[in-house]
């Protein structure tokens, strides 16, 4: 290592929260993490290109893409580039193996599996898969990529373990485009749902688990629920303030005597719990050390969801509704539909829920910390080389974190405030 950066690893070691001996090593044992990787790539230079490419993204380099981790390891960047770019090795077998480390490392028989899609702001049109379209991390329509993601979380830790690019209908038809970007001619239009059900299909067995949670993008449709009740998976999916629902244990409005007994109207979820009386909420512990609230308050309630497409079959669900305060002390309200028996406790549906919040935090944190949203790279293969190769420093990272739990059993936390994972220099 140059002296420049042995200068600085000493600096992060100084001013870290916690005792120097747990960054010793750091090296050698992303070399034994690494090994079952590199294993699966086709020749050497590829196996040694991936060690470095790994290496710079735990680096605490501010932007960790191609050109800057080639300049920190003294190599030439196209040969970084023709790696990530083009090169001729496949991702998914290295997914397959982040998810089956996973699933042995974190793995619990009440697991949950979260699906969360995730945008990156994109300028242009001529990277695979920009559009403009929904990014629901950003709240609004705007210029970029989509991937859905799929993540785990137990009572241990929580990583990612896969990912799928979402291709436009637009980019699926036009074959010149594809061309370019080297899209693969098997690939075809998938929804955002079915990315998640073909990685569900894929990976579920490897991941011991009793839940599938997601966001509102995922628990709007209808068609998506129903997909995972045929798959005899048990959901507890958000879905926006205005879904509509017609609450089963309200009172119907009186019969007139002639004619079918009348039902209860549907109404927007968030109308119904704005006339909720104080007392339905019922207040449920959630601490676990991580950043967010350590008490919310929960209401659940027997109802049956408004589908799309004028479905005349009406499926009973549970509507489970949380309420926290943000950081400005205002009241937030996460909407949840479920195929869970009603008699499912209400801590029960909390833990779901927090789980699902965990892998938001975690995708963040890959951005963030992991180059994840750093790529500049263009085309097909080489979204989904360098997504792979940052989940696996994501979980390199989160091994990284449970080493410093051990090695300080007292700390809540590793290694620093906040949580998150520590970018190793």
């Amino acid at each position: 290592m140059e002296r420049r950066f042995e200068v600085r690893k000493d600096e992060l070691v100084k001013d870290s929260l916690i005792a120097g001996p747990v960054f010793e090593g750091v090296l050698q044992r992303l070399t034994s993490f690494t090994a079952p990787f590199m294993e699966l790539m086709p020749r050497g230079e590829q196996r040694s290109h991936l060690r470095t490419y790994m290496e710079g993204l735990i680096s605490d380099l501010e932007r960790k893409n191609i050109e800057a981790i080639a300049y920190r390891n003294d190599q030439d960047r196209m040969n970084l580039q023709r790696f990530i770019g083009w090169g001729a090795w496949e991702h998914a077998p290295l997914m397959a193996e982040l998810a089956r480390q996973v699933g042995e490392r974190l793995g619990e028989d009440d697991g949950v599996i979260v699906i969360d899609p995730s945008g990156f702001k994109k300028a242009g049109k001529d990277s695979v898969g920009v559009k403009r379209q929904w990014l629901g991390r950003f709240g609004k329509i705007d210029n970029g990529q989509v991937g859905v993601y799929m993540g785990y979380a137990s009572r241990t830790e929580h990583a990612l373990v896969d990912t799928r690019l979402f291709l436009p209908e637009e980019w699926a038809r036009d074959r010149k485009r594809r061309e370019k970007c080297k899209v693969p001619r098997a690939i075809r239009f998938r929804t955002r749902h079915e990315l998640a059900i073909e990685m569900l299909s894929e990976k579920s067995r490897l991941l011991p688990h009793r839940w599938i949670a997601g966001d509102d993008e995922m628990g709007r449709s209808s068609a998506f629920r129903r997909a995972l009740r045929d798959r005899i998976e048990r959901y507890l999916l958000n879905v926006p303030s205005n879904t509509n629902i017609r609450d089963l244990e309200a009172a119907p409005p009186p019969y007139g005597g002639q004619g079918p007994r009348p039902k209860r109207g549907f109404e927007r979820v968030d109308k119904w719990v704005a006339a909720l009386p104080e007392d339905a909420w019922k207040r449920v512990d959630v601490r676990d050390g991580e950043k967010g609230p350590l008490v919310i308050e929960i209401v659940k309630r027997r109802v049956v969801a408004r589908t799309e497409g004028g479905r005349k079959a009406e499926t009973e669900e549970v509507l489970v509704v949380t309420r926290s305060l943000d950081e400005q002390g205002h009241a937030k309200h996460d909407y949840s539909l479920s195929n869970a028996t009603f008699a499912t406790p209400l801590a029960e549906f909390a833990r779901v829920e927090k789980a699902r919040h965990r892998i938001e935090d975690c995708i963040e944190r890959a951005k963030g910390e992991a180059g994840m949203a750093h790529y500049e790279v263009r085309n097909w293969p080489g979204w989904h080389h360098h997504q792979v190769l940052s989940l696996m420093a994501v979980w390199f990272l989160t091994l990284e974190k449970l080493r410093g739990k051990k090695l300080d059993s007292g700390a809540d936390r590793f290694p620093g405030t906040n949580g998150s994972c520590v970018a190793v220099a």
